[in-house]
């Protein structure tokens, strides 16, 4: 399945498999979006799978929302990768 991405304001909802080859899809839809909106909520209840390079555009993502003193939440029972990854974050 492909990566989907829908928006309404600053709530995003993604569905699909987010890996290698459909990354930049993400990155675009994305790319500078704290420059727009302090709050942003990303669904992730849709995503079938990711892999690692998913998983690092969410870190990035992240990142980027902690340096801009803004906002990220992110929602859903999707991906468990994800979800291992943050938790491996807050524990070191």
């Amino acid at each position: 399945m492909d990566l989907k991405i829908s928006s309404c304001n600053n709530f995003f909802k993604i569905k699909g498999i987010l890996n290698r080859n459909n990354l930049e899809v993400f990155q675009n839809e994305f790319q500078n979006i704290f420059e727009r909106v302090n709050n942003l909520t990303i669904s992730i209840q849709d995503i079938e799978s990711m892999d690692r390079y998913g998983v690092n555009a969410f870190a990035a993502l992240h990142n980027e929302a902690i340096q801009k003193n803004k906002n990220l939440s992110i929602i859903g029972l999707g991906c468990k990768d994800l979800y291992n990854h943050f938790k491996a974050e807050n524990a070191a």
